[in-house]
Protein backbone atom coordinates (compact mmCIF):
# COMPACT_ATOMS: atom_id res chain seq x y z
CA UNK A 1 0.00 0.00 0.00
CA UNK A 2 1.60 3.39 -1.12
CA UNK A 3 2.51 5.76 1.35
CA UNK A 4 0.42 8.29 -0.26
CA UNK A 5 -2.62 6.19 -0.08
CA UNK A 6 -6.04 7.44 1.68
CA UNK A 7 -9.33 6.02 2.11
CA UNK A 8 -12.59 7.20 2.37
CA UNK A 9 -15.10 5.12 4.99
CA UNK A 10 -17.58 7.71 6.68
CA UNK A 11 -20.80 5.93 6.15
CA UNK A 12 -21.97 9.22 4.04
CA UNK A 13 -19.38 8.46 1.38
CA UNK A 14 -18.48 5.94 -1.36
CA UNK A 15 -15.53 4.08 -0.38
CA UNK A 16 -12.59 5.31 -2.20
CA UNK A 17 -8.53 5.07 -2.46
CA UNK A 18 -6.35 7.96 -3.25
CA UNK A 19 -2.74 7.21 -4.48
CA UNK A 20 0.03 10.28 -5.24
CA UNK A 21 0.40 13.70 -4.09
CA UNK A 22 -2.84 15.77 -4.48
CA UNK A 23 -1.07 18.50 -6.26
CA UNK A 24 -0.41 16.63 -9.87
CA UNK A 25 -3.68 15.95 -12.55
CA UNK A 26 -6.56 13.99 -11.22
CA UNK A 27 -7.34 10.24 -12.11
CA UNK A 28 -10.58 9.28 -11.21
CA UNK A 29 -11.23 5.68 -11.82
CA UNK A 30 -14.56 3.87 -11.98
CA UNK A 31 -14.92 -0.22 -12.33
CA UNK A 32 -17.31 -2.54 -14.19
CA UNK A 33 -19.88 -4.69 -12.72
CA UNK A 34 -18.97 -7.15 -10.10
CA UNK A 35 -15.59 -5.01 -9.32
CA UNK A 36 -14.00 -3.08 -7.19
CA UNK A 37 -11.73 -0.27 -6.74
CA UNK A 38 -8.54 -2.51 -6.61
CA UNK A 39 -9.22 -3.92 -10.13
CA UNK A 40 -7.80 -0.38 -10.67
CA UNK A 41 -4.62 -1.58 -9.38
CA UNK A 42 -1.77 -2.67 -11.64
CA UNK A 43 -2.78 0.78 -13.39
CA UNK A 44 -2.74 3.17 -10.65
CA UNK A 45 1.09 2.01 -9.47
CA UNK A 46 1.89 2.50 -12.83
CA UNK A 47 0.89 6.40 -12.83
CA UNK A 48 0.47 7.11 -9.14
CA UNK A 49 4.59 8.99 -9.30
CA UNK A 50 2.76 11.09 -12.37
CA UNK A 51 -0.55 11.74 -11.13
CA UNK A 52 -2.96 12.24 -8.35
CA UNK A 53 -5.36 8.70 -8.77
CA UNK A 54 -8.96 8.31 -7.04
CA UNK A 55 -10.37 4.86 -7.39
CA UNK A 56 -14.05 4.43 -6.06
CA UNK A 57 -16.34 1.22 -5.54
CA UNK A 58 -19.40 1.91 -7.02
CA UNK A 59 -22.60 1.08 -5.37
CA UNK A 60 -22.99 -2.44 -4.23
CA UNK A 61 -18.97 -2.95 -4.96
CA UNK A 62 -16.20 -3.49 -2.81
CA UNK A 63 -16.32 -0.94 0.42
CA UNK A 64 -19.52 0.88 -0.88
CA UNK A 65 -22.20 -0.98 0.45
CA UNK A 66 -25.52 -0.85 2.19
CA UNK A 67 -25.84 2.67 0.26
CA UNK A 68 -29.43 4.78 0.62
CA UNK A 69 -31.35 2.82 -1.94
CA UNK A 70 -31.45 6.36 -4.12
CA UNK A 71 -27.41 5.64 -4.51
CA UNK A 72 -28.56 2.77 -6.76
CA UNK A 73 -29.11 4.90 -9.69
CA UNK A 74 -27.66 6.76 -12.45
CA UNK A 75 -28.63 10.18 -11.02
CA UNK A 76 -27.91 8.65 -7.15
CA UNK A 77 -24.60 7.38 -8.20
CA UNK A 78 -23.15 10.43 -9.90
CA UNK A 79 -24.30 12.74 -7.30
CA UNK A 80 -22.46 10.09 -4.58
CA UNK A 81 -19.33 10.59 -7.02
CA UNK A 82 -19.65 14.24 -7.11
CA UNK A 83 -19.30 14.05 -3.19
CA UNK A 84 -16.50 12.09 -3.48
CA UNK A 85 -14.52 14.65 -5.91
CA UNK A 86 -15.75 17.14 -3.06
CA UNK A 87 -14.18 15.53 -0.27
CA UNK A 88 -11.12 15.00 -1.91
CA UNK A 89 -10.40 18.54 -3.53
CA UNK A 90 -10.43 17.40 -6.65
CA UNK A 91 -12.83 20.13 -8.69
CA UNK A 92 -12.02 18.55 -12.35
CA UNK A 93 -10.51 15.25 -13.36
CA UNK A 94 -9.97 13.17 -15.99
CA UNK A 95 -12.72 10.68 -15.75
CA UNK A 96 -11.92 7.01 -16.97
CA UNK A 97 -14.78 4.64 -16.38
CA UNK A 98 -14.66 0.89 -17.90
CA UNK A 99 -17.96 -1.06 -18.71
CA UNK A 100 -20.47 -0.28 -16.31
CA UNK A 101 -17.65 2.17 -14.78
CA UNK A 102 -17.72 3.76 -18.52
CA UNK A 103 -21.59 4.35 -18.24
CA UNK A 104 -21.60 6.00 -15.13
CA UNK A 105 -18.56 8.27 -16.46
CA UNK A 106 -20.69 9.36 -19.49
CA UNK A 107 -23.60 9.93 -16.86
CA UNK A 108 -21.30 11.80 -15.29
CA UNK A 109 -20.02 13.66 -17.69
CA UNK A 110 -23.34 14.74 -19.55
CA UNK A 111 -24.58 15.74 -16.09
CA UNK A 112 -22.02 17.39 -14.15
CA UNK A 113 -19.76 18.48 -17.21
CA UNK A 114 -17.77 21.39 -14.96
CA UNK A 115 -15.87 18.55 -12.94
CA UNK A 116 -14.96 16.40 -16.14
CA UNK A 117 -11.67 17.48 -17.77
CA UNK A 118 -11.06 14.60 -20.13
CA UNK A 119 -13.15 11.33 -20.68
CA UNK A 120 -12.11 7.99 -20.88
CA UNK A 121 -14.30 5.10 -21.84
CA UNK A 122 -13.11 1.46 -22.34
CA UNK A 123 -15.91 -0.59 -23.44
CA UNK A 124 -18.92 1.40 -22.78
CA UNK A 125 -22.14 2.33 -24.02
CA UNK A 126 -24.62 5.33 -23.96
CA UNK A 127 -27.32 3.02 -23.16
CA UNK A 128 -30.32 0.90 -25.01
CA UNK A 129 -31.68 3.47 -27.57
CA UNK A 130 -35.66 2.17 -27.11
CA UNK A 131 -38.21 1.72 -24.27
CA UNK A 132 -38.76 -1.85 -25.29
CA UNK A 133 -34.97 -2.50 -25.19
CA UNK A 134 -34.78 -0.94 -21.87
CA UNK A 135 -37.91 -2.54 -20.54
CA UNK A 136 -36.81 -6.24 -21.76
CA UNK A 137 -33.41 -5.45 -20.22
CA UNK A 138 -35.14 -5.10 -16.90
CA UNK A 139 -36.67 -8.26 -17.01
CA UNK A 140 -33.61 -10.06 -17.71
CA UNK A 141 -31.48 -8.40 -15.26
CA UNK A 142 -34.30 -9.00 -12.95
CA UNK A 143 -33.72 -12.53 -13.50
CA UNK A 144 -29.71 -12.44 -13.52
CA UNK A 145 -30.31 -10.84 -10.15
CA UNK A 146 -32.03 -13.37 -8.88
CA UNK A 147 -29.61 -16.06 -9.80
CA UNK A 148 -27.05 -13.88 -8.08
CA UNK A 149 -28.57 -14.39 -4.96
CA UNK A 150 -29.37 -18.01 -5.47
CA UNK A 151 -25.94 -18.98 -6.57
CA UNK A 152 -22.89 -16.80 -7.15
CA UNK A 153 -20.48 -19.25 -7.90
CA UNK A 154 -22.41 -20.88 -10.17
CA UNK A 155 -23.61 -16.89 -12.22
CA UNK A 156 -20.34 -16.25 -12.14
CA UNK A 157 -18.55 -19.39 -14.20
CA UNK A 158 -21.42 -18.48 -16.25
CA UNK A 159 -21.69 -15.14 -17.04
CA UNK A 160 -17.29 -15.28 -17.62
CA UNK A 161 -18.41 -17.74 -20.72
CA UNK A 162 -20.23 -14.92 -22.03
CA UNK A 163 -18.51 -14.63 -25.92
CA UNK A 164 -17.99 -10.34 -24.38
CA UNK A 165 -15.40 -12.27 -22.17
CA UNK A 166 -13.95 -15.12 -24.12
CA UNK A 167 -10.81 -13.17 -25.10
CA UNK A 168 -10.07 -13.80 -21.28
CA UNK A 169 -9.41 -17.54 -21.85
CA UNK A 170 -6.44 -16.21 -24.06
CA UNK A 171 -4.82 -14.51 -21.41
CA UNK A 172 -5.48 -16.88 -18.42
CA UNK A 173 -7.83 -14.47 -16.49
CA UNK A 174 -10.81 -16.44 -15.96
CA UNK A 175 -10.28 -18.43 -12.93
CA UNK A 176 -8.53 -15.27 -11.35
CA UNK A 177 -11.16 -12.77 -12.01
CA UNK A 178 -14.07 -15.27 -10.76
CA UNK A 179 -12.35 -16.05 -7.71
CA UNK A 180 -12.05 -12.08 -6.90
CA UNK A 181 -15.76 -11.53 -8.02
CA UNK A 182 -17.00 -14.52 -5.04
CA UNK A 183 -15.98 -11.80 -2.14
CA UNK A 184 -18.76 -9.84 -3.41
CA UNK A 185 -22.18 -9.33 -1.75
CA UNK A 186 -25.05 -11.16 -3.56
CA UNK A 187 -27.46 -8.80 -2.61
CA UNK A 188 -25.66 -6.23 -2.80
CA UNK A 189 -25.21 -7.13 -6.82
CA UNK A 190 -28.10 -7.75 -7.16
CA UNK A 191 -29.19 -4.29 -6.17
CA UNK A 192 -26.46 -2.61 -8.20
CA UNK A 193 -27.35 -4.48 -11.18
CA UNK A 194 -30.99 -4.11 -10.96
CA UNK A 195 -30.38 0.01 -10.25
CA UNK A 196 -27.67 0.43 -12.87
CA UNK A 197 -27.85 -1.97 -15.15
CA UNK A 198 -28.57 -0.72 -18.92
CA UNK A 199 -32.42 -1.47 -18.48
CA UNK A 200 -32.47 1.43 -15.98
CA UNK A 201 -30.44 3.97 -17.16
CA UNK A 202 -31.29 6.61 -19.77
CA UNK A 203 -30.02 6.46 -23.48
CA UNK A 204 -27.57 8.72 -23.61
CA UNK A 205 -27.09 8.54 -27.11
CA UNK A 206 -28.91 11.87 -27.97
CA UNK A 207 -26.19 13.63 -25.51
CA UNK A 208 -22.99 12.35 -26.93
CA UNK A 209 -22.89 15.99 -28.95
CA UNK A 210 -22.90 17.87 -26.14
CA UNK A 211 -20.52 16.45 -24.05
CA UNK A 212 -17.28 18.68 -25.13
CA UNK A 213 -14.37 17.33 -23.12
CA UNK A 214 -11.49 15.56 -25.12
CA UNK A 215 -12.81 11.74 -25.02
CA UNK A 216 -10.66 8.50 -25.51
CA UNK A 217 -13.07 5.83 -26.76
CA UNK A 218 -11.53 2.43 -26.33
CA UNK A 219 -12.09 -1.40 -26.76
CA UNK A 220 -10.26 -4.21 -27.47
CA UNK A 221 -10.41 -5.72 -31.27
CA UNK A 222 -11.98 -8.98 -30.41
CA UNK A 223 -14.84 -7.36 -28.68
CA UNK A 224 -17.10 -7.33 -31.84
CA UNK A 225 -20.20 -6.17 -29.92
CA UNK A 226 -18.52 -3.30 -28.42
CA UNK A 227 -15.88 -3.03 -31.64
CA UNK A 228 -19.78 -1.75 -33.46
CA UNK A 229 -20.44 0.43 -30.15
CA UNK A 230 -17.27 2.46 -29.56
CA UNK A 231 -17.29 3.16 -33.34
CA UNK A 232 -20.71 4.49 -32.85
CA UNK A 233 -20.25 6.13 -30.21
CA UNK A 234 -17.01 8.22 -31.38
CA UNK A 235 -18.29 9.20 -34.17
CA UNK A 236 -21.23 11.15 -32.44
CA UNK A 237 -18.44 12.57 -29.81
CA UNK A 238 -17.06 15.92 -30.97
CA UNK A 239 -13.81 15.81 -29.55
CA UNK A 240 -13.37 11.93 -29.25
CA UNK A 241 -9.96 9.44 -30.20
CA UNK A 242 -11.41 5.90 -30.43
CA UNK A 243 -8.73 3.06 -30.26
CA UNK A 244 -8.76 0.03 -31.14
CA UNK A 245 -6.20 -2.75 -29.17
CA UNK A 246 -5.20 -5.99 -30.65
CA UNK A 247 -5.47 -8.98 -28.94
CA UNK A 248 -7.90 -8.06 -26.44
CA UNK A 249 -11.32 -8.57 -25.92
CA UNK A 250 -14.01 -6.05 -23.23
CA UNK A 251 -11.58 -5.87 -20.42
CA UNK A 252 -8.46 -4.30 -22.11
CA UNK A 253 -6.72 -3.16 -18.62
CA UNK A 254 -7.07 -6.74 -17.37
CA UNK A 255 -6.06 -8.46 -20.28
CA UNK A 256 -2.96 -5.68 -21.96
CA UNK A 257 -2.58 -3.05 -18.84
CA UNK A 258 0.71 -2.14 -20.81
CA UNK A 259 -1.09 -1.37 -24.23
CA UNK A 260 -3.98 0.52 -22.13
CA UNK A 261 -1.48 2.34 -19.96
CA UNK A 262 0.64 3.32 -23.20
CA UNK A 263 -2.99 4.81 -25.42
CA UNK A 264 -3.96 5.67 -21.43
CA UNK A 265 -0.59 7.90 -21.48
CA UNK A 266 -0.46 9.43 -25.12
CA UNK A 267 -3.91 10.59 -24.92
CA UNK A 268 -3.10 12.65 -21.59
CA UNK A 269 0.11 13.90 -23.19
CA UNK A 270 -1.58 15.10 -26.38
CA UNK A 271 -4.94 16.62 -24.40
Amino acid sequence: MSPALRQGTRSAMLHYQTHGAPEKRALCFLHGFMGSATDWSPIVEALETEAFCLTVDLPGHGGSLNRPSYEYSMEGTTQALADVLDAVGIERCTLIGYSMGGRVALYFSVYHPSRVQRLVLESASPGLQTKEARAERRVLDTERAERIQDDLSCFLHDWYRKPLFASLDHHDLVESMVERRQNNDPEELARALEGLGPGQQPSLWTELETVQEPTLVMTGAMDEKYEAITRRTAQRLPNARRVLVSRAGHNVHAERPQAYLAELCRFLDDT
